[in-house]
């Protein structure tokens, strides 16, 4: 939000951009917890992580919507066919892109990425549907008003909330599946040591499977809340440009060896942004800034946390 005015208001300059930056935080660190997994586990940065995104929100809008071919389903299962998708491509990335490449050096993984988003932006572009709609929110699919309740004249929407309760409660299985189950602790393993946990018996690549279909899983769901309106869309490469820098920035931030970090890191980067929207004609500098007030602001204190504290907030020697 845009904010030209020098007197300051609470509604306009604290409460309306703690409100959206929480929701849009939640959203950012879902993206983070999937980078961090397979940072963790493969030692690469996904950049196809912002295409799982897509792929989700444009198989949910075509089964919300019935377009083409696509047959038209209830919004909660079209919502499930649009995760699902991002799992099974972020499955097909990981045994038909990165297994074979495993064993050459991690650039080339990451490079093999960058490959892997051109092709899904490419695919994305060939499929029928409007281009610049955005997935419709649980208010319009339910047929209910858009907001739940007010806060200091303030309305807290209906997709802001479910953004932070899908971010609490996927934090929350996301401590008991790493801490309790096999497969996440098989997963921390791998990520520790592959080559002592392969002698333990652990399979690294049933394990590097399951992290790629979590790491999709995360993605689908972060871009199904984000391709929402005002500022949501549902266009090719959507999220592979800003919001997966965003991402990134909020995975160092939280420190890239921290699961936990990434959740912190995307609540923070969505703050920072919200408030620098808000209120940067107040901030000396980003008050002279035509543009990107935001972006500079995340920069600055990226900048500032890599150069105090390299590993990140909650991030440990790599």
């Amino acid at each position: 939000m845009h904010v030209v005015a020098d007197t300051f208001s609470p509604q306009l300059h604290l409460v309306t951009p703690l409100i959206s930056g929480l929701a849009d935080g939640a959203a950012y660190g879902l993206f983070g917890l999937g980078l961090v997994l397979l940072y963790k586990s493969n030692r690469i940065f996904n950049f196809a992580q912002g295409e799982f995104a897509t792929v989700a929100a444009i198989v949910a809008f075509l089964f919300d919507r019935g377009v083409g071919w696509v047959p038209k389903v209830p919004y909660f299962i079209a919502i499930t066919f649009g995760v699902l998708a991002a799992v099974l491509v972020a499955m097909a990335t990981e045994r038909l892109v990165i297994r074979p490449l495993f064993h050459r050096p991690r650039v080339v993984l990451v490079v093999a990425t960058v490959g892997v988003a051109l092709f899904l932006v490419g695919v994305e572009g060939l499929l029928p549907y409007p281009q610049t709609a955005s997935l419709r929110t649980i208010s319009d699919a339910l047929g209910v008003r858009s907001y739940l309740t007010q806060v200091d004249g303030v309305v807290v929407l209906d997709q802001d909330v479910a953004k932070l309760i899908v971010l609490a409660v996927l934090a929350v299985l996301a401590f008991l599946f790493f801490r309790y189950t096999h497969t996440g602790t098989a997963i921390l393993a791998v990520s520790q040591d592959a080559t002592a946990a392969r002698v333990v018996g652990i399979s690294v690549e049933r394990v590097s499977m399951a992290t790629w279909a979590i790491a999709g899983f995360l993605g689908g769901v972060a871009g199904v809340l984000l391709a929402v309106p005002p500022s949501g869309s549902v266009t090719p490469g959507a999220f592979t440009g800003l919001t997966l820098v965003v991402a990134f920035s909020a995975a160092v931030l939280g420190g890239m060896t921290s699961l936990p970090g990434a959740f912190v890191g995307g609540i923070l980067i969505g703050l920072i942004n919200a408030f620098a929207n808000a209120d940067h004609s107040f901030v000396p500098g980003l008050n002279s800034l035509p543009t990107s007030q935001a972006e500079v602001a995340v920069a600055l204190v990226l900048l500032l946390v890599l150069l105090v504290r390299p590993r990140g907030l909650l991030g440990r020697e790599a």
